[in-house]
């Protein structure tokens, strides 16, 4: 098929197919994969048992935690090693989990300052996931400064767990607003460029719809902090 498309490349048309085709996909999982991750939050938040076996033990808290963590690193990592199927259910795994530990997040803020944050960072997505699939210029240099700063982010946000400074915490806040603003447009060029290589498929698809949930949720977090008024 390579060797067909060199002999016979593929018109403008052909391409736009295949990028709307992926993103569609790529959309589409991600849906499911938010609508897993506020199902499994509601069950959680209506059980007592749950909530007390979750958050009245760290250990568990923690290991559930590192078990998300686990399957992001795997389903990233692994993903041309995985089948369709284990790729597609890691990722409901991964939602479901993402579910139950966000769960605290339902505790400690407001529901109506959880709803409109929730449609405030599904604007900002919107709007920079449409302008990464609908711009002209090449965002590969966005990649490296990008990665530097959500890597300044997790260190600080770590540093800060012992060192618990509320302004400290607003600054990380704010620049990872930034970051993953940033990465939600880089992300969606990504996969229209993939796209436009010929990459397809389901597992792709899983691939760039963790890619732009973590994107999402971390965009939610990071806004949370500015507007969620807390109980």
């Amino acid at each position: 098929m390579n060797e067909l498309n060199s002999i016979y490349p593929r018109t403008t048309s052909q391409v736009v197919v295949k990028q709307n085709a992926l993103i569609r996909q790529v959309y589409a999982w991600m849906g499911g994969g938010l609508a897993v991750t506020a199902f499994m939050a509601l069950v959680t938040l209506s059980s007592p048992a749950i909530l007390e076996a979750v958050f009245g033990n760290k250990l568990v808290f923690y290991g559930l935690m590192i078990g998300e963590l686990a399957l992001v690193f795997t389903l990233s990592g692994a993903i041309n090693k995985l089948s369709a199927t284990t790729a597609t259910l890691i990722f409901i795994a991964y939602s479901a989990l993402n579910g139950v530990t966000l769960s605290v997040v339902a505790l400690a803020y407001t529901a109506n300052s959880i709803t409109s944050t929730f449609v405030i960072t599904g604007g900002m997505f919107g709007a920079m996931s449409v302008y990464g699939y609908m711009t002209k210029r090449d965002l590969t240099s966005w990649g490296s400064f990008l990665f530097m700063g959500l890597i300044g982010v997790v260190i600080a946000s770590v540093v800060n767990i012992f060192v618990g400074s509320s302004a400290v915490s607003w600054i990380i806040s704010g620049i990872g607003v930034i970051v993953f603003t940033g990465l939600t447009a880089y992300d969606t060029w990504k996969i229209k460029e993939m796209a436009a290589q010929g990459t397809e498929g389901r597992k792709p698809a899983i691939l760039g719809a963790l890619t732009l949930y973590l994107d999402f949720i971390n965009l939610f977090l990071m806004l949370l902090r500015f507007t969620g008024n807390r109980r």
